[in-house]
Parts: C-alpha cells; sequence; structure tokens
C-alpha cells in the first residue's frame, strides 16, 4: 500500500509540474460554464445574427443546458482528456525510466493500478467539477430545475471515462507509444458503436451509457435499462486492467 501511494504521489507531482492537470482542469471549467450559458441565451444570439422571424427557437428551458453538458462535456472534454493522458504509461515505457524503480522490487501491477486509479480521480475531479459548474448556474437561471435521473445518467457517462482511459493503458502497454492507446481507445468507441446499431444488442453496448442519457432524464427510459450496458462496461475495464498487468509483467524494459 505504502508503494502504491507513493508512485501516486510522484504521478499528481508529474502532472502539476507538466501542467497537464491545470489544462484538464480549465477545459472542463470552461465546459462547465458553456453549458448552460449557451443554452440560456442561444435565442438572443440566434436573433443578433438571423433576420427576424427566419427561425423561431423555444424558450430555453433546464433540459436544454443537460443537453449541451450531455454534448459537450462526453465528448470534447473526454477527447481532450485522453488526448492529453495518452501516454501515461508509454512515456516511461519508451525514455525508459521506469527500469530504476522496477530495480529496486517495486511491484509492477501497482505501477499500472497506479496510473490507472490516479488518472480516474483526475478524471472524476475534472468530470464532476463541469457538472457541479452546470447545476449550480442552472439553478441561478431556471425556476424549474427538475429533470428525471440527473444523478445517475451523470454517473453512467463517468463510467464510460473510465472504461476509456483502461484502453488507453491497455494500448500504451502494448504498443509502447500514446498513439497505440488512442488507437485502442478509438477502436473499443468504434465497435462500441457498431454494437448499438443492432437493436438486440444495443442495451449491451458500453456507448449505451452516453448516448442515452436524454431519454433517462425525460424518464423515456429507466435506470434499470442501463444495467446491461454498465456491467459489461464494469467486466470491460476489469479485463483490461488485469490484461494491462499480465502484459506489463511479461515486458522487458
Amino acid at each position: 500500500m505504502k508503494s502504491f501511494i507513493a508512485f501516486s504521489r510522484k504521478e499528481f507531482i508529474e502532472y502539476l509540474r507538466t501542467y497537464k492537470l491545470f489544462i484538464v482542469i480549465m477545459i472542463f471549467l470552461l465546459l462547465g460554464f458553456l453549458n448552460p450559458i449557451t443554452a440560456k441565451y442561444l435565442p438572443e444570439i440566434v436573433s443578433l445574427v438571423m433576420p427576424e422571424g427566419v427561425m423561431n427557437i423555444p424558450t430555453p428551458t433546464v433540459f436544454d443546458s443537460w443537453a449541451q453538458f450531455f454534448k459537450n462535456v462526453p465528448q470534447m472534454g473526454l477527447i481532450i482528456f485522453l488526448v492529453v493522458f495518452g501516454g501515461v504509461m508509454s512515456n516511461e515505457l519508451s525514455k525508459g525510466t521506469l527500469v530504476n524503480i522496477l530495480s529496486k522490487g517495486f511491484p509492477r501491477q501497482t505501477i499500472v493500478l497506479s496510473k490507472f486509479v490516479s488518472v480516474s480521480l483526475i478524471w472524476t475531479l475534472c468530470y464532476y467539477l463541469s457538472f457541479g459548474i452546470t447545476y449550480l448556474y442552472n439553478l441561478l437561471f431556471w425556476n424549474d430545475t427538475t429533470v428525471y435521473n440527473l444523478f445517475a445518467s451523470v454517473s453512467f457517462v463517468w463510467i464510460f471515462g473510465l472504461l476509456m482511459i483502461s484502453f488507453i493503458i491497455l494500448g500504451n502497454i502494448l504498443t509502447k507509444n500514446m498513439t497505440g492507446g488512442l488507437l485502442l481507445a478509438g477502436l473499443g468507441y468504434i465497435i462500441s458503436m457498431i454494437i448499438s446499431i443492432f437493436e438486440t444488442l444495443s442495451k449491451y453496448s458500453p456507448i449505451y451509457l452516453m448516448t442515452e442519457n436524454l431519454s433517462l432524464l425525460t424518464h423515456s427510459l429507466s435506470v434499470t435499462d442501463f444495467i446491461p450496458s454498465l456491467i459489461v462496461s464494469i467486466v470491460i475495464i476489469v479485463m483490461n486492467i488485469i490484461l494491462s498487468i499480465s502484459l506489463f509483467n511479461k515486458k522487458q524494459l
């Protein structure tokens, strides 16, 4: 446990020194502000750039703000996050900086677990920070902020982010480069999209956690509808981490 804490501390210090933590926090802060502001003032923006009567936009509601959240944060925000941390394992593998640590008997599985946990904690911080800002501004902008299953819907996207992080780490170990991690995460995303095309399989696709959130907010779907996708996603995360540890234990540095 001490080795895990020590290595995780080293990771966070590195993210601070390289400004990665600062970059992703600022991006998610910005997205958190943009979601409600864009929804609230879109009619006024359109009226300024379009002739009167050309486009009639309904009066915005809190649902429009959450629609912006589930459009911007899980897509734009997550993509930027994965690019920033796309070399979480490969950077040290390619430079050989782990050799000294491992030569002192440091457990290899601890490194993999620490990398996954540290990046996951940053994803959690950034994601829920953006959510919190959107939530607070929604309270300021609208009197009626009622939506169904909000926290469940938000948590499902968070789980999908953890899934992408696990693909990044596995891809880094397989290829020893950042591109491999991003490609494997992209491949996992594409396969999930393909599976979701088939009606009988769509609820088992991890992408279901991220694409059906608005239906959950309107009560068109229930939380139980997401259980198959949730279970599949968690199983894949665990398998990716186990496979990452297994491959890293066998890899020569």
